[in-house]
């Protein structure tokens, strides 16, 4: 298991709906719940960085980056609503601090993701940086 990796949590609203029908009171109570797990991520000193996502979205595909694409999109059934960068830390550390997420019970879920030296292009040329082999100079 690597110690010292970095890891991505990606936070998925999977439910919306259920927040629609809470309560100011209730809404409030998930808010701050929600700020003091951020907080304990924060304290640790192994949160790099961690923002909400807005809904827009914009998708770019194509050889050329020709279709473009707005969103948001009806049938996405798992938004990603934002993320948190994490370093310093193994899989089961980051994945306990997932474990953690206060709305769980409401039906978010937490995708914990190792953030990777280089991309599987880069790998599969047996690279270890994104540039390729350092040159002799």
């Amino acid at each position: 298991m690597e110690t010292n990796a970095a890891y991505l949590l990606l936070v998925r609203d999977t439910t919306p709906e259920v927040y629609a029908t809470m309560t100011a009171d209730e809404t409030r109570r998930c808010l701050d719940r929600w700020n003091a797990w951020v907080d304990e991520m924060a304290a640790t000193g192994k949160l790099k960085d961690g923002r909400p996502l807005a809904e827009r979205v914009r998708i770019v595909a194509g050889a050329r980056g020709e279709r473009v694409t707005d969103g948001p999109f009806a049938e996405a059934k798992e938004l990603v609503g934002g993320y948190f960068l994490l370093e310093g830390l193994t899989l089961d550390e980051a994945t306990a601090i997932a474990q953690r997420c206060p709305l769980l019970p409401y039906g978010m879920t937490v995708e914990v993701r190792p953030v990777a030296a280089v991309c599987h292009l880069a790998t599969a040329l047996g690279w270890e940086t994104m540039r390729g082999p350092a040159t002799a100079g």
